[in-house]
């Protein structure tokens, strides 16, 4: 018997099923239940019967992660471009170790999710084959190529395939790079695919009806409740994942979700304004400047937190309610800024938008030289930085901040817009 078989086990008049995973201790047999779970069973006085061997592959090679695939192609669907990063949409469990570990290509996820099938024409492109806490700026330009050469090839829509965790940067990163005439649409998974749990077959699917659809904008496509009813559609850049587990994790902070997708129906429903497919020529700007650091106040901050950002091209500081810091940091943010470091000023609460124009303290930050982030999200407005400074002049950077790129900042915050 070895890892990977599947077994029976008989054991004090009980029969249980399984494949045998990796186990710690030699008295102890782990096994892979068709339920998903692992189960760990004494060995004492246990009858172990091989039901089949060798049922997982233990060696895999390493993906190509400049290959693109192509399936056959039928002239009256449209063409979808399935982009993988890796994540948990695209993970197994690997049976060396137990854990789940991001190893599917692109083709990997059409045979994973037969759903997918007759719905488009699917292209197959691997950028990365990681989790997304692994995530780099480097990995983001390489996506926002990937991106733009699938849609210069003629793909009507694009899916990339992403860990949850860092999604809303990665997709915040594509709003900025690419002048998109078709949807872009990002979507995981937040339980893999070998629990009976997961949510990455409803997910995969709405994802690409979606694509299909005419909304050309960078979009994050993932549950709208816990239920497997409809997926919400959120606009890549005022988008946050907000629970560690649930299948809803995300939400759009500050407004409605942009639509939703049907699962069962099958159909596209936006609710806001979104912008048309065909509206703009296809563009790409991937040009990023990495060093830009996000910087969270507390009050009893040490002030020399601040020193470690000396230097550095750009920080973002999430702030108290309106964009306020203690009043002993203000001096040192005034340091930064007068050796040509950019400082953006955003707020904890998320929701709202900065105002130093109130108290003494934002009055004081602005003759500093902050530039208020208004309404943008923390985490969009570090990567929205990192693309401003590497694409507008040193005198301008405070202007095309506070200019609209994506969908990020509004006019004007209301309760519900």
């Amino acid at each position: 018997m070895n890892t990977g078989d599947r077994v029976r086990v008989s054991r004090a008049g009980e029969e249980t099923e399984g494949v045998v995973l990796p186990s710690s201790s030699p008295e102890t047999l782990v096994l892979k239940l068709d339920s998903g779970y692992n189960v760990g069973i004494s060995r004492e006085d246990a009858d172990v019967t091989v039901v089949e061997s060798d049922v997982y592959e233990l060696e895999r090679e390493e993906s190509d992660t400049g290959s693109v695939s192509e399936v056959d192609f039928d002239d009256d669907l449209p063409t979808i471009s399935l982009i993988s990063t890796g994540g948990t949409i695209a993970s197994t469990v690997d049976y060396r170790t137990g854990a789940v570990t991001a190893q599917f290509d692109a083709e990997d996820v059409l045979r994973a999710v037969p759903d997918l099938a007759g719905r488009a024409n699917y292209r197959g492109r691997v950028v990365a084959n990681i989790l997304s806490e692994n995530m780099e700026p480097s990995i983001w330009q390489d996506l926002a190529r990937a991106v733009h050469d699938e849609i210069e090839a003629g793909a009507d829509g694009v899916v990339v395939m992403h860990g949850t965790d860092t999604m809303q940067y990665s997709a915040s990163a594509l709003a900025f790079m690419l002048d998109t005439p078709v949807p872009v649409v990002f979507t995981g998974s937040q339980r893999s695919a070998d629990r009976p749990s997961s949510d990455n077959v409803m997910n995969a699917v709405c994802s690409v009806e979606a694509a299909k659809s005419d909304a050309a904008e960078v979009m994050v496509c993932m549950h709208a409740s816990e239920s497997d009813d409809r997926c919400a559609l959120h606009r890549g850049t005022r988008v946050r994942k907000n629970h560690t587990s649930r299948r809803d994790a995300f939400e759009t902070v500050g407004a409605d979700p942009l639509g939703y997708v049907e699962y069962e129906t099958e159909t596209v429903e936006f609710t806001r304004e979104t912008a048309e497919r065909g509206g703009v020529e296809l563009d790409i700007a991937p040009a990023i400047e990495e060093d830009v650091a996000l910087v969270k106040f507390t009050p009893n901050m040490d002030p020399g937190f601040l020193d470690l950002c000396e230097g550095k091209a750009g920080v973002v500081i999430e702030g108290t309610g309106l964009g306020h810091v203690h009043s002993d940091l203000v001096g040192r943010i005034d340091d930064l800024t007068s050796d040509g470091t950019a400082v953006v000023m955003t707020s904890q609460c998320l929701e709202g938008r900065v105002c130093d124009r109130v108290y003494d303290t934002g009055r004081d930050l602005l003759d500093a030289g902050i530039i208020e982030g208004e309404d943008t999200l923390p985490g969009t407005a570090k990567v929205k930085l990192m693309w401003v400074l590497a694409n507008a002049s040193e005198e301008s950077v405070d202007e095309a901040f506070r200019t609209p790129v994506a969908g990020e900042l509004t006019d004007r915050s209301t309760p519900w817009q």
